[in-house]
């Protein structure tokens, strides 16, 4: 009787089940990551109850992937960045946007304008924005344009603080001619 109790809980605990996270992550690994899709979006970014920026758009596909968590906007976003007392110091339309959470930026690209307070105008192809930092940045070449100064600044490579109030262009161009402009600006 013994020899068979002994055969069975063998058998029975061979056939145990145990599993392992690892073993999960190889089940799971070469699933998609999953898509929320949301349209007419509009997202706040405060810090100690005070909205900074405004994120808004008509559609945006959040990506709940662990490795790489995004927010993409493919039909294009209009970003506010907010001053100290509530007003909008400054905004910001593109084509195109994708904020990546876990290297707290947002990359805008094709047709990217940024304006601030006094109407000047910066146009790009490609523009970050480093929450962390508080700063937007490019390599591309970037126009901006001061009316109340009667200038326009070509260059490649472009720094700012959010309200782009003070900024700096790398590699100035000088003056050139509008096909040229065009050309630049939509590399």
């Amino acid at each position: 009787m013994y020899k068979y109790l002994i055969i069975i809980t063998t058998i029975l605990t061979s056939f145990s089940c145990v599993t392992k996270m690892e073993d999960i992550d190889n089940l799971t690994s070469g699933l998609e990551a999953s898509v929320e899709v949301a349209t007419n979006v509009e997202i706040l970014y405060s810090d100690s109850a005070q909205v900074k920026v405004k994120v808004s758009g008509p559609t945006m596909n959040r990506y709940l992937d662990r490795e790489n968590p995004r927010e993409e906007f493919p039909d294009g976003v209009h970003v506010e960045f907010f001053g100290p007392d509530g007003e909008i110091e400054s905004w910001l339309d593109a084509d195109y946007a994708i904020r990546e959470s876990k290297k707290s930026r947002i990359i805008t690209r094709q047709n990217v304008n940024l304006y601030n307070e006094k109407n000047e105008k910066l146009e790009t192809s490609e523009l970050i924005w480093d929450e962390k930092a508080d700063k937007v940045f490019t390599n591309r070449f970037v126009m901006i344009t001061q009316p109340e100064r009667g200038d326009t600044s070509y260059g490649h490579g472009f720094i700012a603080n959010n309200d782009f109030t003070r900024f700096e262009i790398q590699k100035n161009s000088g003056k050139m001619n509008i096909s040229d402009v065009t050309k630049e600006l939509n590399k």
